[in-house]
């Protein structure tokens, strides 16, 4: 990993992340296969100006899928890496604040 930039790859804006997001004062995002949990805190930190309570990691595996028309056409999707994000109270990401 070059720099801190190329951690986040982008939010991930779902029904279960609008609901973690609401209840619970936590932002998911998709973020590079390399990055650690203290990298993930210091990325949201520095770009957001944010307090981070704490960081999970999920690595998602690669799933396959078939073709409407083929039906035994399989295709693979790949898995990537994802990270929940816990704020402190009071503290929003302006990028998610339009979704709700």
């Amino acid at each position: 990993m070059s720099t801190i930039y190329d951690v986040l790859r982008r939010p991930i804006i779902t029904e279960k992340s609008n609901y973690l997001n609401a209840d619970l004062h936590q932002y998911v995002f998709e973020v590079a296969p390399d990055a650690t949990k203290t990298l993930v805190k210091d990325a949201v930190e520095l770009l957001f100006d944010v307090n981070v309570l704490r960081v999970n990691v999920i690595n998602l595996p690669a799933k396959r899928s078939r073709r409407a028309r083929n039906r035994r056409l399989r295709v693979r999707r790949g898995g990537y890496k994802k990270a929940i994000v816990t704020l402190a109270p009071g503290d929003t990401i302006p990028i998610f604040e339009g979704v709700k």
